[in-house]
């Protein structure tokens, strides 16, 4: 194996373990955040980042032609329906008052939803 395959390897199971990290961070925000809001928020974006990286590791591993072409498939899939199905998810909960909607600042949805009168949780 030539010096470059070797760096790729390196790079790629550094990826892979940096990726492994951010799926670990996430899942324990999805486990200490208090409401739907922000456990959808800690589902969505260290997830997604953690498997982009993930799959950037192991293309650094695979290295083939019809590997990489799978693994872009994948990634842009997870980039795709990722933060869609968490959207839907937040916005059903939201519908539905079980967001815990009381800690919000400002809520630009509820004058759109209840004809401007504050929503009874």
């Amino acid at each position: 194996m030539n010096a470059w395959g070797e760096a790729a390897d390196l790079a790629g199971a550094v990826l892979l373990l940096l990726g492994c990290l951010q799926c670990l961070l996430g899942v324990i925000g999805m486990l200490r955040f208090p409401d739907v809001l922000s456990r959808s928020h800690a589902a969505t974006k260290p997830q997604t980042l953690g498997m982009v990286l993930v799959l950037a590791g192991v293309a650094l591993r695979l290295r083939h032609g019809v590997d990489l072409g799978t693994i872009a498939l994948v990634v842009f899939f997870q980039l795709l329906t990722g933060p869609v199905a968490s959207h839907l998810v937040a916005r059903s909960a939201y519908r539905t008052g079980r967001t815990g909607s009381r800690g919000l600042l400002r809520d630009d949805l509820d004058p759109q939803l209840s004809d401007g009168e504050p929503r009874d949780e």
